[in-house]
């Protein structure tokens, strides 16, 4: 900590000449952590603004289209991408995209085999697109400063090994596509049809 000059103020901080880089790196990592922390927090709000009723002037509570907020205002009651609006759901997927192909798979995705398979074309996989948006919304949340120190090695625990797991598995969502790196394929499996609904049941 700088003692205080003679009249009162601090003296001014010195960094040496071979740590400028290495602070100027941090700061420009700080920088790009705190936009985007800015960014989920501008997100959580207007998510969490959409998911208070709003009241009229009698005190109801004024009703709003299904799946969407109060008064018919448009916005999602959820930040989950699978409850968003098709232009929400675009905008989320590509955010999704970059962090998928940026992040993720240059530091976890590992090698494609018929064990691990993987598919290029994973947001045609709503599954995969469910997985994997959960894994990026924990990975804002327990990467940012008010986490802790305990908050990455807990975002692998507790989130990115058991979705990757599950992502990754021979019979999982990607079980008929690439499972050679040579090979791309992607099939989407069939899934179960739902129960036929009888009248006024």
């Amino acid at each position: 900590m700088n003692e205080p000059a003679a009249d009162g103020t601090s003296e001014p901080v010195r960094v040496p000449d071979h740590n400028l880089d290495d602070l100027v790196a941090t700061v420009e990592r700080l920088v790009n952590r705190t936009e985007a922390q800015g960014q989920m927090i501008d997100h959580l709000r207007e998510t969490s603004q959409t998911t208070t009723p709003d009241t009229d002037a009698e005190g109801d509570t004024a009703p709003g289209p299904a799946g969407q907020g109060g008064a018919g205002d448009g916005g999602p009651e959820s930040v989950f991408i699978l409850a968003l609006d098709d232009d929400a759901y675009a905008v989320e997927l590509h955010a999704l995209t970059a962090w998928v192909d940026h992040l993720l798979l240059p530091v976890y995705g590992r090698e494609i085999t018929t064990t691990r398979p993987w598919c290029a074309q994973w947001h045609e996989h709503p599954e995969a697109v469910a997985r994997l948006h959960g894994l990026w919304l924990a990975w804002q949340q327990l990467t940012a400063v008010e986490a802790g120190l305990a908050g990455p090695s807990l975002w692998h625990r507790d989130h990115l090994d058991p979705a990757w797991q599950q992502l990754r598995a021979a019979d999982g969502p990607f079980a008929a596509c690439t499972t050679n790196a040579n090979r791309p394929h992607h099939r989407l499996l069939p899934t179960p049809a739902p129960e036929p609904t009888t009248p006024g049941a």
